[in-house]
């Protein structure tokens, strides 16, 4: 998993081929921290076709909210540097974002 920053996030994600996954999370966010360890492991699981990274908004709010992130967590998916997908709070559970990672994966 790949910590992003606001100095990061172009190259690594608006500049980058293929699908990036990238983990919108914030301080004190509960429900980001609880879905921190699957998506980790997912990024265990699917790393070898499908880049995982993770940014926290805490800081980088205004990055946070160009890219249209304006509730966390928020897991969403990239393809060629544009948002393709996103699981966005309650949609944003385990199984769902595994889902969505998994249907990604099987297209590469």
């Amino acid at each position: 998993m790949l910590e992003l920053d606001k100095n990061t996030f172009e190259a690594e994600v608006l500049q980058a081929e293929g699908y990036v996954v990238v983990d919108f999370y914030g301080d004190g966010c509960v429900p980001c921290a609880a879905l921190m360890p699957h998506v980790h492991a997912m990024g265990d699981t699917y790393g070898d076709k499908i880049k995982f990274t993770a940014l926290n908004t805490t800081k980088a709010r205004r990055l946070a909210i160009s890219q249209k992130i304006m509730g966390l967590p928020v897991v969403a998916v990239y393809k060629d540097g544009e948002k393709i997908e996103e699981k966005v709070k309650d949609d944003a559970t385990k199984e769902a974002v595994e889902e969505m990672i998994k249907k990604y994966y099987e297209m590469v």
